[in-house]
């Protein structure tokens, strides 16, 4: 990495740090959602929900032990689409229009937006996994090391998606709309609240669409990750889908159509 590319890369990981630093609200907030679910419904469906025999916990689990990896999901998935978000943000106020006159190459300024909003979702994710540990979701101490590569992995892939919706997305005032039907049949749509192997005894249709969902797997990687385990199926189909998004993101914002427009705003 040349001189110039590595300023470039600090300067938006600065950016994004600043921005979320004046944004207090968006750090509480994406600590309420997940404990929320862990609080209430969690403690609401402990009783209800048989998880023996899931990996890779052992007898006896609890329903908050198995939902947190979920929840641990559902950040990342916000800060996606606070990604996307921010991109959209930037395209109709203009301020794209200093990334484009970088002399670096524009898959590299995707990828440095992209990296950089995932160093972001790393405090957040660790500070629900703080609150989680003093609700009492315990996982091995090595697991919190463990999972930091899975959860970079996760967020990376929920990144990708999010800067491709944005490429996707014209107006910022449908973007509300568009979030909103994207993060609520990917999250209930998936493992991230009950196991694939409950789903398939309840509806063989939601299973399948849970075993396909991309999001199943990234919560896969971390739920396995905080137990000190690899789930080989989950890392790589949440590698190849992080490589196909990041792929057509960056076909979206290069064919011109998405460039000529935030130049001419």
């Amino acid at each position: 990495m040349t001189a110039k590319a590595l300023r470039c890369f600090v300067g938006i990981v600065e950016r994004e740090f600043l921005r979320f630093l004046r944004q207090r609200s968006r750090f509480f907030a994406s600590l309420v959602r997940p404990l929320v679910w862990l609080v209430i419904f969690g403690t609401g469906l402990r009783t209800m929900v048989d998880l023996s025999g899931t990996p890779p916990y052992g007898p006896g689990v609890a329903y908050e032990d198995y939902i947190v990896p979920g929840l641990v999901g559902l950040v990342l998935l916000f800060n996606g689409m606070q990604i996307a978000l921010s991109m959209v943000f930037d395209r109709e106020m203009g301020s794209m229009k200093v990334l484009l006159v970088s002399p670096q190459p524009l898959w590299y300024l995707l990828t440095c937006r992209l990296v950089a909003g995932v160093i972001v979702a790393l405090p957040q994710v660790y500070a629900f996994l703080a609150c989680a540990w003093l609700w009492g979701v315990r996982p091995p101490l090595s697991g919190y090391l463990y999972a930091l590569p899975a959860v970079i992995l996760a967020g990376l892939m929920l990144g990708a998606l999010g800067l491709l919706l944005s490429s996707l997305v014209e107006q910022l005032e449908n973007f509300a709309g568009v979030m909103n039907f994207v993060i609520f049949p990917v999250f209930f749509g998936s493992t991230a609240l009950y196991p694939l192997s409950r789903l398939s005894d309840a509806n063989a249709v939601l299973a399948e669409v849970a075993r396909l969902n991309p999001f199943s797997h990234a919560v896969e990687l971390v739920r396995f990750a905080l137990y000190g385990r690899l789930d080989i199926t989950a890392l790589v189909a949440t590698v190849v889908m992080t490589v196909v998004a990041m792929a057509l993101a960056v076909w979206r914002y290069d064919s011109g159509r998405i460039l000529r427009r935030s130049l001419a705003a």
